[in-house]
């Protein structure tokens, strides 16, 4: 937002009311079924209109790489293309006989399959062969002649929030020594090994038991095969969480369910690292003295040359971290990198992603002697090269107020370092991602995605090219090649075109900027406008929040998708305050044992500021909010601590004590041991403050947050007195509702928002009969 700080922005706000009133448009007409049914498939009439869109490319050598791209088609989906490049010359062309492929696959799989519809992962391509992954499925086709074989992959495990550590015994678990000689499994929880060859096992451990047992997923052998370390594990007692799925689609009656899922301030295993010398038979632990309260230990990593082993500690409570080494033939342990923190040190692995960003990276050098390391304790997300032989101090690789997100490559060769990072453009927004290389020495920092957008990068093989694909909200994406030493284009390699999307009256999200509640920090969210907007006329507005710390979540990218809240007439918002991710270390530690707070002072200022440059943005009477998950908390925390703002909440899966979610989480933001904070920022022991209008949601089912958090909501809402509707989908999980979930919403905020009827859908559905069970 550009506006002088010297109060014309001040005096905006204080006209909010006077624009209001001199517009006096007349009232948005009530939706129509029709009107409904046109908002549910406007994102898939939009996606089809976009043209020759890239995405996931991928280095099928140095010199090849592969892209997939979109082609728009009349009245059907886009079609799927991958594409070949080859380097040297430039020449682009399809990277396979599409058709061909299709027929093979369809051949050998006694399906039909569609050649203009193919979803690959994995893919490896060349002369000879294409390998790749689909639904589940491992294909492998020789070329030229596409004689395919298949290879199920088998379901993907589910969701676990099961933090024991399973005791896997017999042989079938071996781990074998790097010399092949040896094999080293669990048996009655002791470890035990036995010559690869054949011959009996020898019980390396006496002391394991089913109260204390050695795990063999820990067991690490040593480069000479000839120690091993191993984890003994005394285990905790377990959570369980039960369900009743109430309308299973298998039986008439009820079904219990299960699973094990650990809370905030449950007790954890306590895991202890033992030292094997396989031919002295001696096991020797190491002293618990730096790790004396682990939220977690890493599993140990051994030095190349043997002489040691290390392994993360991460304090319960995430206020102290460190990376410990262990001697490897003493077992004596010593602190190599230690961070501390009067907040929360978050220690989810740095991603690049926006939506879960994570803090933590480690990269050891093939020397032994150096280790990489990123670090909040400047206050920002900066890299630092620690020399662990001589134990001084480290050397400050990155350094500014900006941070990094991600780490692309460590060439120790040539002692560069390519990484991600967003923040550092001046007047641009800050969460762009940006590549650039930089010296380990802190030297020579060159930018190598100039576009202002933002940026993913693939480094090729050989480290000389760069493969860059970037977008906004507003542009679709651009692929281009790039030189890896100075970012020099090579080859513009496709562009979307987004001609026949804006012909059909689509139009991109609006980025704005806004101070938060400290008047200086900038806070960026977009603007869904409503479709087919009206000169003169207000619209009510929706904010769609999700404040996990983990991540931010206001778009960054082109998506031809828009809320289907804007086709009913309504204005969508959606907003990073503060507490959430990928800003400043002081940015971040508003969340800590504050999650309540869910950055709506910056959220509402930001709302005001819109308001203040948009008299089509109606606040005035309030502003409707909804969220999942995190969301769902959020969006009822809205109406509970700021009912003079938001007047609607739709809140969906809500985590709404964090006492009653997940122990990882929740202990990461909220902190350890439990305290009176966590009942602070309790939806169900503030349940007793609603105003406004609440719709809660859940699933019956629902793995991810316990859905008694909801009901213990509604409980004290009854308690208290309070009116609010309740959807409980049976059967249904995270983010339970599906179609009519949606439906719902959109009923709730045409209802209390635009103060208009809805749709008779008992008449509208009467005539479609159920299917006889």
């Amino acid at each position: 937002m550009k506006t002088d700080r010297n109060g014309r922005r001040g005096a905006a706000l204080g006209a909010v009311v006077l624009v209001a009133a001199t517009l006096a448009p007349g009232a948005l007409a009530a939706p129509s079924a029709d009107d409904y049914q046109r908002a549910q498939a406007l994102n898939k009439r939009y996606e089809a209109l976009v043209d020759r869109q890239p995405s996931q490319p991928l280095w099928l050598d140095a010199g090849h790489f592969l892209y997939r791209r979109t082609l728009a088609r009349s009245g059907a989906a886009p079609a799927i293309e991958y594409r070949r490049v080859a380097v040297a010359d430039g020449r682009n062309e399809p990277a396979f006989d599409h058709a061909r492929l299709a027929a093979a696959m369809s051949a050998a799989s006694g399906k039909p399959v569609d050649a203009s519809a193919l979803q690959l992962q994995a893919v490896q391509l060349d002369a000879h062969q294409l390998a790749f992954e689909s639904a589940r499925v491992r294909w492998q086709c020789a070329l030229p002649k596409y004689n395919c074989t298949r290879t199920e992959m088998g379901a993907l495990p589910p969701d676990s929030y099961d933090l024991s550590i399973p005791l896997r015994q017999g042989p079938a678990y071996a781990q074998a020594s790097p010399d092949g000689k040896w094999r080293a499994w669990v048996e009655a929880g002791n470890l035990v090994v036995a010559p690869a060859g054949g011959g009996n096992p020898v019980a390396l451990s006496r002391d394991g038991s089913a109260a204390a047992y050695y795990a063999v997923d820990s067991i690490a052998w040593s480069p000479d095969s000839t120690r091993l370390v191993a984890y003994r594990i005394k285990p905790a007692p377990l959570r369980t969480v039960h369900y009743i799925e109430s309308a299973p689609p298998d039986q008439l009656q009820p079904k219990l369910h299960q699973q094990i899922y650990a809370k905030p301030g449950d007790p954890l295993p306590v895991l202890q690292p033992v030292l094997f010398d396989l031919a002295s038979r001696q096991a020797t632990a190491v002293p618990a003295t730096l790790f004396p309260n682990a939220f977690v230990l890493s599993w140990p990593q051994w030095r190349r040359d043997g002489s040691g082993f290390t392994f993360e500690y991460n304090e319960r409570g995430h206020q102290r971290y460190r990376v410990i080494e262990a001697d490897g033939r003493s077992a004596q342990a010593r602190t190599l990198i230690e961070e501390t923190s009067p907040t929360f040190i978050e220690y989810s692995d740095l991603s690049g992603t926006h939506e879960d960003g994570g803090k933590r990276y480690r990269h050891d050098f093939a020397d032994g002697a150096h280790t990489l390391w990123a670090s909040e304790r400047d206050g920002w997300e900066q890299l630092y090269l620690y020399d662990t032989r001589s134990g001084g101090a480290p050397r400050q690789v990155t350094r500014g107020e900006w941070v990094v997100r991600k780490v692309e490559r460590v060439d120790e060769a040539k002692q560069q370092l390519y990484f991600m990072a967003s923040g550092m453009n001046p007047g641009e927004d800050p969460y762009y991602r940006h590549a650039y290389r930089i010296g380990l020495d802190g030297r020579g920092l060159t930018a190598l995605t100039p576009a202002q957008a933002d940026h993913e990068v693939v480094l090729s093989p050989d480290g000389r090219w760069l493969l860059d694909l970037y977008s906004r909200v507003d542009l679709g994406p651009v692929l281009e090649l790039r030189r890896a030493d100075d970012g020099a284009l090579v080859q513009q390699v496709e562009r979307t075109d987004l001609t026949r999307l804006r012909a059909a009256g689509w139009v991109p999200p609006l980025p704005f900027h806004a101070p938060g509640r400290d008047g200086k920090t900038e806070i960026w969210g977009v603007i869904h406008r409503p479709q087919a907007q009206v000169d003169g006329q207000r619209y009510r507005v929706v904010e769609n929040i999700y404040a996990g710390p983990h991540g931010s979540f206001v778009p960054k990218t082109f998506s031809a998708r828009v809320p289907a809240l804007t086709a009913l007439g309504f204005a969508v918002a959606q907003i990073d305050g503060m507490g959430t991710n990928n800003r400043s270390r002081a940015f971040h530690d508003v969340a800590w044992r504050n999650l309540k707070d869910a950055g709506f002072p910056d959220r509402i200022a930001w709302h005001r500021a819109v308001a203040a440059q948009y008299p089509w943005y109606a606040i005035a009477q309030g502003v409707g909010i909804y969220g999942t998950s995190a969301g769902g908390q959020s969006a009822l925390g809205a109406l509970l601590f700021h009912p003079e703002f938001y007047v609607a909440a739709v809140a969906n899966s809500g985590c709404h004590d964090n006492r009653m979610d997940k122990i990882w989480w929740n202990e990461q933001w909220m902190g350890w041991p439990v305290g009176p904070w966590y009942s602070a920022s309790s939806n169900v022991d503030n349940a007793w403050r609603l105003q406004g209008h609440l719709l809660l949601v859940t699933g019956d089912m629902d793995h991810n947050v316990d859905p008694a958090s909801t009901f213990q909501v509604a409980d004290r809402l009854i308690k208290a007195g309070k009116d609010f509707d309740l959807l409980v989908v049976p059967g249904g999980d995270h983010g339970a509702g599906g179609d009519y979930g949606q439906r719902r919403l959109a009923d709730f905020f045409v209802r209390w928002l635009q103060q208009a009827p809805t749709p008779d859908w008992n008449r509208q559905t009467a005539a479609s009969a159920p299917v006889a069970h």
